[in-house]
């Protein structure tokens, strides 16, 4: 290994749904952390490790910075707070469309002043002249960030160039972990996380915010694994939802969510769900820490 090489941790941050889990996604060409099209998808943080050229660029999934008093919710935004303040860079992500009062809230919480950079998200939904107007606008802000890099995933972003210029600012380290892996979370942990993505994309309202995923165990050969996981609901009533008539929407639920696990692991999964009903979990700081929320 070279005496040159970089290491660091880079904190992915913004406001729920800026596209955070999707652009860590894109980088590593993997489905290996949750993403949807609803806010709050992302609860926890998670580690994605992204080799480039003789930099290790080990990026922090963290949950959207924004307010609330239900405890998950404070759970998430302590992470996200957390997130920033141990990293050696920043990320920050700002949807085009968006004005700048999200920016300016995270200056104000990153108190330790981390260095970061800005990166315009989702140009894709905007004029030539708009994008134009936008970096404008944080014209009066770059005394602050050390880069602002327009990016569209949809467009097919030039990920070397985003990933050179992250790299430039990282501190010369020999790496921290393994250049073959691409996460540092459990395959279990991971399983967890496309079961709730399934369950936010095939269920409505309030059921993806008031639910969560148990991994039971899992059984592994060398042709077939067996992943047996229990659903958390609040109510008796969204055990109903859950599962739908007939089972139909468990079974949309399990569907989706083997095929993605199928898609990482390569092989052919086996995976059954249970319903169960835990009142109040999500407002209760002891059901949190049963499901890995630790305060």
């Amino acid at each position: 290994m070279s005496e040159n090489t970089k290491a660091g941790f880079i904190a992915v941050v913004g406001r729920p749904n800026a596209g955070k889990s999707s652009l860590l996604n894109f980088f590593v060409q993997e489905n290996i952390t949750m993403v949807s099209h609803k806010a709050n998808a992302t609860r926890k943080r998670s580690d994605v490790i992204v080799m480039h050229e003789d930099a290790q660029l080990i990026f922090i999934d963290t949950p959207g910075l924004h307010e609330s008093e239900v405890l998950l919710n404070q759970y998430m935004m302590e992470e996200a707070i957390k997130a920033i303040g141990d990293a050696d860079l920043i990320l920050f992500l700002s949807p085009v469309t968006d004005g700048l009062e999200d920016y300016e809230k995270f200056l104000k919480l990153n108190s330790k002043n981390i260095p970061h950079i800005l990166l315009l998200t989702k140009i894709d939904q905007v004029s030539k002249e708009k994008l134009f107007k936008k970096i404008t606008a944080f014209v009066k802000y770059q005394d602050k960030y050390l880069e602002l890099i327009p990016t569209s995933i949809k467009k097919g972003t030039d990920i070397p160039h985003v990933l050179g210029t992250i790299a430039k600012h990282l501190p010369t380290h020999p790496y921290y972990y393994d250049p073959e892996i691409l996460t540092t979370q459990k395959m279990k942990d991971i399983y967890r996380e496309l079961i709730r993505g399934a369950i936010f994309d095939k269920t409505s309202k309030e059921i993806p915010y008031f639910s969560d995923v148990v991994i039971e165990r899992v059984e592994e050969s060398f042709e077939l694994e067996k992943v047996y996981a229990q659903i958390v609901v609040d109510s008796k009533s969204q055990k109903g939802i859950v599962i739908g008539n007939d089972g139909k929407t468990l079974q949309r639920i399990g569907k989706m969510a083997r095929e993605s696990i199928e898609s990482l692991n390569g092989k052919k999964t086996f995976l059954k769900l249970f319903v169960v009903v835990k009142k109040g979990w999500s407002k209760d700081k002891k059901s949190l820490g049963e499901l890995g929320y630790n305060f």
